[in-house]
């Protein structure tokens, strides 16, 4: 007979999106309710299918959908229906599910400019293939009339394709000139449109050449490399805007009656009592007026084990409360609360990593004005040569577009698209454009502990130690609790093919352990000092049945998959491996022990990580930051490249530049090499553009360069570029 389920507390900060045991509040009449909820169990379609079905049958459910990149639940459901009655189904089936605050949450946005850059792409394309038709009947040797013809037909094409394909670049070359400034797309834009001036000047007057193909491709091979760099991002939200979402949006008040009133935390004040119910997060920082439980602060210290809460002492909005109620007292409320500091340090952070110049936007600062140079000295050389400004903006027209602007713009996006697909197959998904180049440059990769190199959740250490009988009653005692202890002995047990012994008066007392009476004597799980037990150095749990000694069941955080291999090899490349933890220092040494990490730090709250991580940086190194909890948040947003897996929280998610999809950490070392490899590619692709343009800018300005072969030679430089790309996969 299996055990029932129920949901459970959990050390990762995720599992804490929000309380469960608090109910929507009511709204003026509303036609339908809007429910989201966090997920963080869920990592496969079977998940979404089995959480879909039971909310949809649900009654009063119009539409349930969930998300597994975001691990969330979206529910439209009757006005009456509250999120706790959809997190009891979902839990119901299996699965933990917490509140998340729908309103503090923009709705995830649609990738209108991926498929707008899409539809321009395709519009250049189609043109392009029918203008080069129409150029191949003018290249074999049509002339006069029929010349004419086709160039007014190619006009016809060219025109409105490029009015619609090109208005990216325009845009951005407008603002740039506006802001008095020199991007990549002030030549592009240049070029087009005196390809196409020059191109229709030449078809008035019956010329022999236009440069309509040339124009149309240079747009197409140009949108492809914007849209390759398009697809290299993830369109990610503000991580502060992630963490506000994570705010308690309701509170339980206690009035003048000590009765209890259910507000928006906005009308929450200093001073204020509020009931903090088991399994609530804390919706502002204060202190415990009355009442004893735990806490589970990994989501602001990432302390790995809930610590002991009793009157007096102080708490921080986002703590979560696992075993028994609390009532608080307030002392900072609103933006004064920690949880908001903490998104201060992230936007903080986040507007210093954004000072990063890219490879490209170098090569943008040296090429835009080097062509406009010489594209202004080839009209002003032909023009006083010939005193004819028709050869001379012809000459000039073919200086822009032969300078290869493809072949740039195509340098870093194939390169990067590349390195992302292999590093893809390998299990980290690349977020943002130049994630790689800071990741190329790194020499120090700092690790969180919780959820990062450990996975976060207690092993039992000592089972064998015990006798069945002795196994029996703990199970039996465990399983009156959700404590992280009790849950790890609860599943160490059943899977040894233990079976709880019948215990009565079975209690939980908050803070200490679970407590019954078995054949007649006391038996207690929990605390040592509460059940007669000692000291030991790792984490315990005390068994006490009867006057019989009390005795230890011990837990160690057991190592992620991949993590010694991970810090081995990253330390085999001479990287300096950091470890910093919000645990005890004890927990921390023994895990820098075990995997050879000579530098540590233990009992790091938020700012110091953020703190070490500046101060490294103003060494002048280049830090490399693995992390999951919202601890973690300002010190990954800071850093100069971060990576943080699949199972973190969301707001660490969206801080981190690269993705962990799986859990196992040996693909980081990889990750390095790749992006020191695509570094490289990315360099001989800007030396590929350097010797095609000085091979081919002397002949454009000496007149030598037909449409014809302007456009084969810029085609050729971008396909060139496109196929040092590919060595990366």
């Amino acid at each position: 007979m299996t055990a029932p389920m129920r949901p459970q507390a959990s050390a990762c900060p995720a599992c804490a999106a929000a309380p469960a045991a608090e109910a929507l509040a009511e709204l003026d009449k509303p036609t339908e309710a809007d429910i989201m909820l966090s997920l963080p169990a869920i990592h496969c379609s079977a998940c979404i299918s089995t959480i879909e079905r039971a909310l949809n049958a649900a009654p009063g459910v119009h539409n349930a959908r969930v998300n597994l990149t975001l691990k969330r639940a979206q529910i439209e459901a009757d006005p009456g229906l509250t999120a706790a009655d959809m997190i009891a189904v979902v839990n119901g089936v299996g699965y933990e599910a917490h509140e998340l605050d729908a309103g503090a949450l923009r709705a995830t946005a649609t990738d209108r400019a991926g498929r707008d850059l899409l539809m321009r792409l395709a519009v250049a394309g189609f043109a392009a293939m029918n203008v080069m038709l129409l150029s191949i009947a003018v290249w074999s040797g049509a002339e006069g009339a029929t010349r004419d013809m086709f160039h007014w037909i190619s006009a016809a094409i060219t025109l409105p394709a490029i009015g619609f394909s090109a208005q990216p670049f325009f845009r951005n070359a407008w603002k740039a000139l506006s802001a008095r400034q020199l991007n990549m797309d002030v030549p592009i834009s240049l070029a087009i449109l005196l390809a196409v001036g020059t191109s229709l000047w030449e078809t008035t007057l019956s010329g022999e050449h236009a440069y309509f193909d040339a124009a149309i491709a240079l747009t197409f091979f140009l949108l492809a490399g914007r849209y390759l760099d398009h697809r290299t991002r993830a369109i990610a939200r503000s991580a502060a805007e992630e963490l506000a979402a994570l705010e308690v949006p309701r509170a339980w008040r206690l009035d003048e009656k000590g009765e209890e009133q259910q507000v928006s935390v906005a009308d929450l004040k200093v001073g204020d009592l509020i009931r903090v119910r088991p399994g609530g997060r804390m919706p502002v920082d204060g202190e415990i007026v009355f009442g004893q439980s735990e806490l589970d602060r990994s989501l602001l210290t990432g302390e790995t084990l809930p610590v002991y809460a009793a009157p007096g002492q102080k708490v921080s909005a986002g703590e979560v409360n696992l075993t028994g109620p609390l009532t608080i007292r307030a002392s900072a409320v609103g933006r004064d609360t920690s949880l908001h500091r903490m998104a201060d340090l992230v936007a903080i952070a986040e507007s210093g990593r954004s000072r990063y110049t890219s490879l490209a936007d170098k090569a943008a600062q040296l090429y835009a004005p080097g062509v406009h140079i010489l594209s202004a000295l080839a009209f002003v050389g032909w023009y006083l040569y010939t005193w004819d400004a028709r050869v001379a903006i012809n000459i000039a027209a073919a200086v822009l577009i032969i300078t290869c602007p493809c072949a740039l713009g195509l340098a870093v996006p194939a390169v990067t698209t590349a390195a992302s697909g292999r590093l893809f197959r390998k299990g980290l998904l690349i977020k943002d454009s130049t994630a790689l180049e800071r990741l190329a440059q790194i020499d120090t990769v700092v690790f969180d502990k919780t959820g990062t190199l450990t996975t976060g959740t207690p092993d039992l250490a000592n089972l064998g130690d015990f006798t069945r009988v002795e196994l029996e009653v703990a199970l039996a005692l465990a399983e009156g609790s959700s404590h992280p202890l009790s849950v790890a002995l609860t599943a160490a047990a059943r899977a040894h093919g233990i079976t709880p012994a019948p215990l009565d008066n079975l209690g939980e007392i908050p803070g200490y352990g679970t407590e019954a009476t078995w054949q007649g004597r006391t038996v207690r799980l929990g605390r040592a000092a509460w059940v007669g037990g000692g000291q030991t150095r790792q984490t315990s749990a005390w068994l006490a049945i009867g006057d019989d000694p009390a005795r230890p069941f011990l837990f160690t955080d057991s190592l992620r998959d991949g993590a010694a291999e991970a810090v081995q090899a990253l330390q085999d490349m001479g990287k300096k491996v950091i470890l910093l933890s919000g645990d005890t220092p004890s927990a921390v040494e023994d895990l820098a022990k075990r995997l050879g990490i000579p530098q540590w730090a233990s009992e790091c709250l938020p700012q110091d990580k953020s703190a070490r991580i500046q101060s490294l940086t103003d060494k002048g190194q280049k830090v490399l930051m693995v992390g999951d909890g919202l601890n973690d948040t300002a010190a990954l947003a800071g850093a100069h490249v971060s990576i943080s897996p699949a199972s973190a929280l969301d707001a660490a998610r969206v801080a981190s530049d690269i993705v962990l999809l799986g859990s196992d950490l040996s693909p980081l070392p990889d990750a390095v090499k790749t992006a020191q490899s695509a570094t490289r590619r990315i360099r001989e692709n800007f030396t590929i553009a350097t010797w095609y343009n000085i091979i081919a800018v002397p002949l454009a300005i000496a007149g030598l360069c037909s449409p014809l072969i302007a456009a084969l030679a810029m085609s050729a430089s971008s396909i060139t570029v496109s196929l040092n790309a590919l060595r990366l996969r």
